[in-house]
């Protein structure tokens, strides 16, 4: 039985006043306000450009088809319970989420060297894997992209990390700033985490090219630095799920140890399941088990186990070949239809202003038509 210490009892004031009647309001979250402010304006043409979430032409949240086919099947299923998960999560869909990320001839993955547990979305992903590296790993160093995801720095620091950040994009050329990232990684903390976004960079669009991941995965070899991706677009970025996944599978190949937080709100637009995974590449199947017995640990007090739902619906479509091929051929087409309205917008943007395309022609135009940014 879990061992709970006794609560000192509570002193009320005197006076009838409130406990926390000196606390100061928190900032505002500008993603959530925005938000708030769309659903209140009336106008019947606003566009909302806060939250990431595909949507359709009127401006919905879409469900995909085959969400909606396997959500159908799982409602008839009266052999289905809601018991708990284990801490992990469904056992199924971590090996099917491992297999999704590093592919299904990974060697990690045959010699059972991928640890996969479910988490709550990419966020907690990333926070678990923090949590892990807090507690376990010598150097509490990370180095984050700049610019990056927003929650990318709470999600990391909240776990006691320091964060420092390497060159990555160049606003004044509109381009990824190679050399930069070299020299930043080369000159970082021996031991260090880097994380890095698997692709489809939050907020630039910009990646790496295949030879710059290999350039990059060498100097992290070398260096002693630890890779942890975030990846929540798979799929979306290129069209293609293994070819969205391959600077993970670079690192993942190569008998080294990477950290993985994997999303399915985006490319399943399972945004409101919450549905995620961390996999962590470990250099033997025995340091594998060890990780997972401690990851335990880390998950019980933060959230107990996963849900259950979101869980069910990704396992379903990973499991079935024929529900998977309708997944991919939807998330192509969500994909093609990103970039053709880029394109409208970029174009749009052009014409209104001439003055300012020259740069965006020569250095902005592919990053813009290959990559997304939900």
């Amino acid at each position: 039985m879990e061992h709970l210490k006794p609560m000192e009892p509570t002193r009320i004031h005197s006076n009838g006043d409130s406990l926390f009647q000196d606390m100061t309001f928190a900032p505002d979250i500008p993603v959530y306000v925005t938000t708030a402010a769309y659903n209140k304006d009336p106008c019947p043409n606003k566009l909302h450009l806060g939250i990431g979430v595909y949507r359709t032409e009127e401006g919905k949240c879409h469900t995909l088809n085959v969400v909606k086919q396997v959500e159908q099947t799982l409602a008839n299923d009266l052999s289905a319970d809601k018991e708990y998960l284990p801490i992990t999560g469904m056992p199924e869909f971590n090996k099917l989420s491992a297999k999704l990320m590093f592919g299904s001839g990974s060697p990690a993955i045959k010699e059972s060297r991928v640890v996969t547990v479910q988490c709550v979305s990419g966020c907690l992903s990333l926070r678990v894997g923090a949590e892990f590296l807090a507690k376990h790993y010598h150097q509490h160093v990370v180095y984050l992209p700049e610019p990056t995801y927003g929650n990318h720095p709470n999600l990391i620091s909240a776990a006691g990390l320091t964060l420092k950040t390497y060159r990555y994009y160049d606003p004044k050329t509109l381009v990824l700033d190679f050399q930069g990232l070299l020299e930043d990684l080369g000159s970082a903390l021996t031991g260090a985490i880097v994380l890095f976004h698997a692709c489809g960079h939050n907020p630039t669009g910009v990646d790496p090219t295949c030879q710059q991941w290999e350039q990059i995965r060498q100097l992290m070899r070398q260096r002693g630095l630890l890779p942890f991706f975030d990846c929540a677009y798979q799929g979306l970025v290129s069209g293609n799920l293994d070819d969205d996944a391959q600077s993970i599978r670079m690192f993942g190949c190569d008998g080294g140890e990477c950290f993985v937080a994997q999303s399915y709100s985006k490319n399943m637009g399972l945004y409101g399941e919450r549905i995620g995974s961390l996999s962590i590449v470990c250099k033997t199947a025995d340091v594998a088990r060890r990780v997972e017995s401690q990851l335990k640990l880390i998950i019980r007090p933060l959230y107990s186990n996963p849900p259950i739902h979101g869980a069910a619906i990704v396992t379903a479509i990973l499991k079935d070949r024929d529900l998977y091929q309708k997944w991919t051929n939807e998330l192509k087409a969500m994909r093609d239809r990103l970039v053709q309205v880029r394109r409208q917008l970029y174009d749009s943007l052009c014409n209104k202003d001439p003055s300012q395309t020259s740069i965006a022609k020569e250095k902005m135009q592919d990053e813009l038509f290959s990559i997304i940014q939900p």
